[in-house]
């Protein structure tokens, strides 16, 4: 698995690890990469069958904001 980097590139403060928020119709879940342009559907919103996800990793800067998103694989 790739290392995070611990330090801001725009400051060289120290980075936070976190996610972003996903609200949906019933709760809340966690941001995911999903791979290819989105296509409509008229059930779901998008059609996500066959499609390769990654949920997405994001650092903050703890001391100038600025934010960094990654999406690794998930870890078996």
């Amino acid at each position: 698995m790739m290392k995070l980097p611990t330090t801001c590139p725009k400051c060289a403060a120290r980075m936070e690890e976190g996610f972003v928020l996903d609200q949906t119709h019933g709760g809340f879940a966690q941001a995911a990469w999903i791979e290819g342009l989105p296509t409509r559907s008229f059930w779901t919103g998008l059609k996500m069958q066959g499609r390769e996800q990654h949920p997405v990793t994001t650092l903050r800067c703890a001391t100038c904001g600025y934010l960094e998103s990654y999406a690794l694989p998930k870890a078996d």
